[in-house]
């Protein structure tokens, strides 16, 4: 990898004014680029939920990814798998997308080489935990709505 467009995401503005997350996500790429003598090419940053590709700052993103898909491998880095997507299903049809665009994303704390076929169970791991996580904390956030409903 020679070189790389890095994403960094957070879920809400409320983050993303707080400073919590996107200049932290986005130092350690940049470090990680450092030490591993990747160019960065770009960098994408936002404040949108995973649940969905329809995000402004993806989409400007894959434009470029899309418009030079003939001109050699490309990568997109970001730190964790959820930051990409928290949809297993989004996030396969988002890497084929990306392959016919000559591109590999890659979690630099989640790194999965798909050349070794084991691998795929560690990607779909890595895609649905996320996932996961968010069905549990609605349904909790449910529970709790319906139970203080309950109690007045």
């Amino acid at each position: 990898m020679k070189s790389a467009y890095l994403y960094v995401r957070v879920s809400t503005d409320e983050q993303k004014r707080k400073g919590y997350s996107l200049p932290e996500q986005e130092d350690r790429l940049v470090k990680y680029c450092e030490s591993n003598k990747i160019e960065i090419r770009g960098v994408y940053q936002e404040d949108f939920s995973a649940k969905t590709f329809n995000r402004p700052e993806w989409k400007k993103l894959l434009f470029i990814l899309k418009k030079h898909k003939n001109n050699g491998e490309k990568n997109v880095l970001c730190i964790k798998g959820d930051r990409f997507s928290r949809n297993t299903q989004l996030a396969y049809e988002m890497i084929e997308i990306l392959r016919k665009c000559n591109t590999k994303v890659m979690a630099i704390e989640q790194p999965v080489n798909l050349e070794v076929p084991e691998n795929t169970v560690m990607l779909a791991v890595y895609l649905s935990v996320p996932e996961a996580e968010n069905a549990r904390r609605a349904l909790n956030t449910s529970n709790g709505m319906r139970r203080a409903k309950l109690m007045g």
